[in-house]
Formats: structure tokens, C-alpha cells, sequence
């Protein structure tokens, strides 16, 4: 737990590679949804969504600790969530494209949030396992 609460030296050319990654995996989600089990329905592509948000919040924010990219891109998503409820003109001929459809959907589901916060649990899971200890780089050269 205290290595998510460690500051970081992110090297942001990695999370930059894995949001593309990330978008391409959710694009090809959403594109052969047979893949996945059936009763997953489209949440996948929403895991994934804010998985690709973790990802560009640690490029953004390189030097934060993973529990504030985490936090950071969690209320990124809910708020973009959120913003379903706001059915302006302008913003609804926006979700009628196909890239306003991707990052703002159409319509609010609490279920999304569920799978914004497991995508953002993935993230926090990735780092904790995969990128070095904060440090350990260091610790390696003495």
C-alpha cells in the first residue's frame, strides 16, 4: 500500500504507449464484442476506457503517486459520466459523432461507474506489480 502512496519518476513515453495500446485494445472491444462473454455486454470497452485514462493521467501527472493518478482519473471518468445527465444542444450533436460518442457517450449508467473504477483498479494493479519500486533504480547502481 505505501508504494501507491510513493512518489513516482514516471517515464512517459511507456504510459504514453500504453494509452494507444489501451484505446486500441477498447476500440477492438467494441468492434468484435464476441470475444468476450456474451453477459459482459459492452463493459469491457469501459474497463478499458479508463484504464486508457489511468494510463494518460501517469504520462500527465509523472511525478504524482499512483493512488493521486488513480484518484485523478477517476473523477475524470465520473465526471464524463456525470456530464450525461446534460442534455444541451450543442453537446448532444456532438455525441451523434463517432468520436463524441466514444469519449462522452450517450447515456448515464451507474453500472459504468462500476467498470470506470475497476478500469482505475487495473491501473493501480499494473503499477504495483509491473513498474519498479519508486527508487529502485537508484538502489540499483550503488
Amino acid at each position: 500500500m505505501t508504494r501507491l502512496l510513493q512518489t513516482r519518476h514516471r517515464k512517459w513515453t511507456w504510459y504514453l504507449l500504453a494509452t494507444v495500446g489501451t484505446l486500441a485494445l477498447g476500440l477492438a472491444s467494441r468492434r468484435y464484442p464476441q470475444v468476450f462473454p456474451a453477459a459482459m455486454g459492452k463493459y469491457p470497452g469501459d474497463v478499458l476506457w479508463s484504464l486508457m485514462v489511468y494510463f494518460g493521467m501517469a504520462a500527465i501527472f509523472n511525478k504524482a503517486s499512483s493512488l493521486e493518478v488513480g484518484f485523478r482519473a477517476l473523477c475524470f471518468a465520473f465526471g464524463i459520466e456525470a456530464l450525461k445527465l446534460c442534455q444541451a444542444p450543442w453537446l448532444a450533436s456532438l455525441r451523434h459523432t463517432t468520436l463524441g460518442h466514444l469519449v462522452f457517450g450517450h447515456v448515464f449508467s451507474w453500472q459504468n461507474l462500476v467498470a470506470y473504477t475497476l478500469g482505475v483498479l487495473l491501473g493501480l494493479l499494473v503499477e504495483a506489480l509491473v513498474v519498479p519500486e519508486p527508487g529502485a533504480s537508484e538502489a540499483q547502481k550503488d
